[in-house]
C-alpha cells in the first residue's frame, strides 16, 4: 500500500462456513467451465479454412515486381516493424531480387500491420505499409526495392511519415511519392489491404499468421530464415512447402 495505508477491513463481516448448498453451486460452476473449454478446443479442431484465393492475395499486394511469364509467383509476407522481417530481409533480399531481375520469380510483397501496436507511435507498421503503397502507384520497384531496405534497416525507430518520405526521395521517389507517404495518404487503404491479405495467410496456415511468411501456390514455404536454400529450389523447379 502507499502513503502508509493499512489495508480496508470491514467490521461487520463474518467469515461463514461453507454449506452444502456452497459446493453444490461451486460444482456446477466448475463444470461449466470445463465444457466450454472442452467445447472450445472441439471447436477449434474442427475449424475449417477456405482455399487460398489467389485473385484476393493479387488484388491486396502493397507491391508486385517480376514478369508475369515468370515461371513461379510468391507471396511475401511482412511488417516493418518485425525483427525477424529484418532478418530474413538481410538474408533473402538480394537474392529475392536477383531472382527476379533473372525472370526466374514473380513477388507480390504483402506488408502487413498487426504489429502496429508494438511500436511508439501505435500505427508504425500501418503507416510504413502505406509508404510502400505510395510507391507503388508512382514509382518503379528500384524505389521500392531501396526503401523496402531501408525501412527494414531501421525497424524499431518508429519514423515519423516526414523521415519515411525523406528516405524515398533520397531512393529516387518522385515529388507525387513523397507527398503521398508525408501525408499519410494511403495508410486507411493499406490496412484494408494487411486485413486481406492477413486473412488468405490465415486460411492457408489455419490460423497460425506470423510474419515473415512465403507461400508458393497458397502453401506456406519451409525453412525461410536457414538462408536461401528455400528460394534455390523454387528456382529449380522443387515444392519446398508443407
Amino acid at each position: 500500500m502507499t502513503n502508509g495505508d493499512k489495508p480496508r477491513e470491514n467490521p461487520d463481516y463474518q467469515p461463514q462456513s461453507a454449506g452444502p448448498s456452497s459446493y453444490l453451486f461451486i460444482g456446477i460452476g466448475l463444470l461449466v467451465v470445463a465444457a466450454l473449454v472442452i467445447g472450445g478446443f472441439i471447436w477449434m479442431t474442427h475449424k475449417t479454412y477456405p482455399p487460398v484465393d489467389d485473385k484476393v492475395l493479387a488484388e491486396n499486394a502493397s507491391f508486385i515486381v517480376g514478369e508475369k511469364a515468370a515461371p513461379e509467383t510468391i507471396d511475401v509476407f511482412e511488417d516493418f516493424h518485425c525483427e525477424h522481417c529484418k532478418k530474413f530481409e538481410q538474408q533473402s533480399g538480394a537474392a529475392i531480387q536477383q531472382a527476379v531481375v533473372d525472370g526466374k520469380v514473380r513477388v507480390r510483397y504483402h506488408m502487413l500491420n498487426f504489429l502496429d501496436k508494438d511500436s511508439g507511435s501505435g500505427d508504425y507498421s500501418s503507416r510504413s505499409a502505406g509508404a510502400v503503397l505510395c510507391v507503388a502507384r508512382n514509382d518503379g520497384r528500384d524505389v521500392f526495392w531501396k526503401l523496402h531496405s531501408q525501412l527494414f534497416e531501421k525497424s524499431g525507430d518508429d519514423l515519423t511519415n516526414q523521415q519515411i518520405a525523406d528516405l524515398a526521395a533520397a531512393d529516387g521517389a518522385g515529388a507525387a511519392t513523397r507527398d503521398c507517404i508525408a501525408s499519410g495518404r494511403l495508410v486507411d487503404e493499406a490496412r484494408a489491404m494487411s486485413d486481406a491479405s492477413k486473412q488468405q495467410l490465415s486460411n492457408s496456415t489455419e490460423g497460425q499468421v506470423a510474419t515473415p511468411t512465403v507461400l508458393l501456390a497458397g502453401k506456406q514455404v519451409e525453412n525461410i530464415m536457414d538462408g536461401t536454400a528455400w528460394l534455390d529450389k523454387i528456382i529449380a523447379g522443387q515444392k519446398p512447402t508443407g
